[in-house]
């Protein structure tokens, strides 16, 4: 895959960059951020598939619409559970060779996601998924902090976390056609698919190994002054109340308050993610179809997140943004709900939703990084990263329960809503606290 990476045009408080420097932050951009993104695109082709793989793999296995929700969210148990200690082990042993081991793991599990049988060992496989990813996204977070000054982060995360809406609109279709592979080599489809989608995650393992770099000073990519310039901007960067160690960084209110957003966001971002195939399908779509329909509402995902971090990069507030994008996602769910009877409208909502719930996505990693440096990072990221992704367990078995209680998805949509509001009001909490913005 092909990433184009825009120019960088930061606003640094110090003055201008000079053409040379602009230069070296570009030629870290393009090295660094084509394979970054193709590794988030697979990390979510393996972490939600599971949405496609169950229109043939529940019934094949005898999973429940909660037993399905279940199994979707535990994944989140082993990764919550491994988050932290992974980060420390990055921030000791460097996050290039540790960013390569995960993917080595998460790769090998994921393919092996083709031998569930039932419940316990669908069980027992997502949740050694989740331990084996944990640690990638607050790890890649860590690198690409200490590479770029916040001038440049927003847009810099923006473009790599593009990557989780991309990996639906090209997942989408891709994981239909896998699915008609059904019975090739004595295989189902369903199994087709893991093993498509999770053993290349291996390869582009072993090439980011080659292509990144832990420090500026250990490359023999950028010229001697590219980085003293590259050094300088980063050692230069102010950071308003900087928590620098550990257990600091865990009792600080503004990292116990991003927990608490981000598990609001991420509940209706995994409920909706999970189940939205299953919803599509009502409309008495194919499997191809579904694929393509979710795809569009992916693509405006895309397309929204990207224009939204622009605008917040070129000087809007990013804890209004913030609290803005929830709102948003929390009224595209209960849209939803509203035109339920109309398939088009009800897409419309759906999109809307999404588009929201990836805005506060890109909007919300930039913020940590203004007030935690050095192992309280590593750290304070991966604790985040780990409450907050509890909400991924939460929103599908909340999903997968009230569609099998109430015989709806309507209920789960307007939960999702409520979460994404709580969220909302939370983050504009955050302007009560001196967050250093």
């Amino acid at each position: 895959m092909q990433t184009a990476i825009p120019p960088v045009q930061p606003v640094s408080t110090l003055g201008p960059p000079s053409e040379a420097e602009s230069r070296a932050f570009q030629k870290i951009a393009r090295r660094f951020m084509p394979v970054l993104i193709v590794s988030y695109v697979l990390n979510y082709l393996d972490r939600t598939n599971i949405s496609f793989a169950a229109l043939t793999m529940q019934d094949a296995i005898g999973l429940t619409g909660t037993q399905l929700g279940v199994g979707a969210g535990i994944f989140f148990a082993g990764y919550s559970l491994l988050e932290v200690p992974s980060n420390l082990a990055l921030y000791k042993v460097g996050a290039r060779r540790w960013i390569c081991r995960i993917m080595i793991s998460w790769g090998l599990v994921a393919a092996a996601m083709a031998l569930a049988v039932g419940p316990n060992s669908f069980y027992i496989l997502r949740f050694a998924l989740g331990a084996a990813e944990a640690g990638f996204f607050p790890g890649v977070a860590f690198f690409l902090a200490t590479w770029f000054p916040a001038e440049y982060r927003t847009r810099i995360i923006a473009w790599f976390m593009v990557a989780i809406p991309f990996s639906s609109v090209i997942g989408g279709p891709l994981s239909g056609v896998l699915l008609h592979l059904d019975g090739a080599l004595g295989l189902a489809g369903w199994q087709w698919l893991f093993m498509a989608e999770g053993l290349p995650v291996i390869v582009v393992g072993v090439v980011l190994l080659r292509l990144l770099s832990d420090r500026p000073e250990d490359t023999s990519w950028l010229t001697p002054e590219e980085k003293r310039l590259v050094r300088a901007r980063l050692d230069s960067e102010k950071r308003p109340k900087e928590v620098r160690h550990f257990w600091p960084a865990l009792k600080d209110i503004r990292v116990l308050m991003l927990a608490g957003v981000q598990f609001g966001f991420l509940v209706g971002s995994y409920g909706i993610t999970i189940f939205l195939p299953q919803i599509v399908r009502q409309g008495n779509v194919s499997n191809v179809g579904i694929g393509f329909v979710t795809s569009g509402c992916y693509a405006a995902a895309c397309v929204g997140m990207i224009l939204w971090a622009r605008h917040v990069d070129r000087g809007a507030s990013k804890i209004t943004h913030l609290a803005l994008s929830c709102a948003l996602s929390a009224a595209g769910f209960f849209g939803a709900i509203v035109f339920a009877d109309y398939f088009w409208p009800s897409i419309f909502w759906m999109a809307v939703a999404l588009i929201g719930v990836n805005g506060a996505r890109a909007i919300f990693w930039t913020i940590p990084p203004r007030f935690l440096t050095g192992v309280a990072a590593a750290g304070g990221l991966a604790f985040i990263n780990s409450i907050g992704t509890t909400g991924g367990f939460v929103g599908p078995t909340i999903m997968g329960w009230l569609r099998d209680t109430t015989g709806s998805y309507s209920a789960g949509l307007l939960a999702m809503s409520g979460f994404l509001l709580a969220a909302a009001g939370l983050a504009a909490s955050l302007k009560l606290v001196k967050h250093g913005e």
